[in-house]
């Protein structure tokens, strides 16, 4: 059966032998695919290349055959948003999150329609003035991802479905939910950014890095323990020192979602 007029996004794509490309692809209809671009290596194709690079939106046409499609026709949508700096890191760890969690031709209609709207709010998010943080905008694609994929938990409740104090502090079991934590353990969190979390309403930004932590313990255990490789980009990236104090601190201040750890 030959696919038609599929749309697709387009998260990774390699070399593979002399003249094609490896593509992995979030569609609508059919969920990831991967799939193969023949013939895309010369001047005259780079129209063609261009058009294979993350973050971009194309329709194609394809011949399935086990799980990796041949694409027979591509061609952009609309021009892929040029994401630099802090969103580039940030838009590494959103591909990789998805090319880990999501099982390949399983449609997930949300996912996609979320990422569609994530592409956007990455540049709104680092641009000068931006109305909301860049962890903000990952913290609620990880959220949202999450509850696609039947993984997500109670976000506005505890474990054991009672309200959430604002004031108290919980920390999460990835499988239940939120515990209260009297102890206050160093990696526990507040009731109030649980609760912002729930409401989609932005949190201070010591709550936006509570929630990156606790985010991150679930997704861990969702990844089976088998930590994503950008996770240690950032903390490699850390160690060299912040962006913002190599170029006078154009990029601080924005709200909190931390320079070198977009993330947080």
């Amino acid at each position: 059966m030959r696919i038609a007029g599929e749309r697709a996004f387009v998260l990774h794509a390699r070399p593979w032998r002399e003249t094609s490309l490896l593509i992995e692809l979030l569609t609508d209809q059919h969920g990831r695919v991967g799939a193969v671009a023949r013939g895309v290596t010369g001047a005259k194709q780079q129209a063609k290349r261009a058009a294979l690079q993350p973050w971009q939106h194309i329709e194609f046409d394809a011949l399935p055959k086990g799980e990796l499609w041949t694409l027979s026709r591509w061609e952009a949508v609309d021009a892929a948003p040029r994401h630099v700096g802090d969103a580039a890191l940030a838009g590494f760890y959103v591909h990789e999150l998805l090319l880990r969690l999501l099982p390949r031709q399983d449609a997930v209609p949300e996912v996609f329609a979320r990422y569609a709207q994530l592409r956007d709010e990455l540049a709104g998010a680092t641009a000068p003035g931006g109305a909301s943080p860049l962890a903000w905008a990952l913290r609620r694609f990880e959220r949202d991802l999450l509850d696609a994929l039947g993984l997500g938990l109670p976000w506005g409740e505890t474990a054991d479905g009672e309200a959430l104090d604002p004031a108290a502090r919980y920390r999460i079991d990835p499988e239940r939910g939120a515990w209260r934590d009297r102890s206050h353990a160093a990696d526990s969190l507040r009731g109030s950014a649980l609760l912002a979390l729930a409401a989609d309403r932005l949190p201070p930004a010591e709550e936006l890095t509570e929630l990156r932590r606790a985010l991150r313990a679930v997704l861990a255990h969702q990844l089976g323990g088998k930590p994503l490789k950008a996770w240690s980009l950032m903390a490699d990236v850390a160690r060299v020192g912040r962006p913002a104090a190599r170029d006078g601190g154009a990029s601080a201040g924005r709200g909190g979602e931390g320079v070198v750890d977009p993330t947080e």
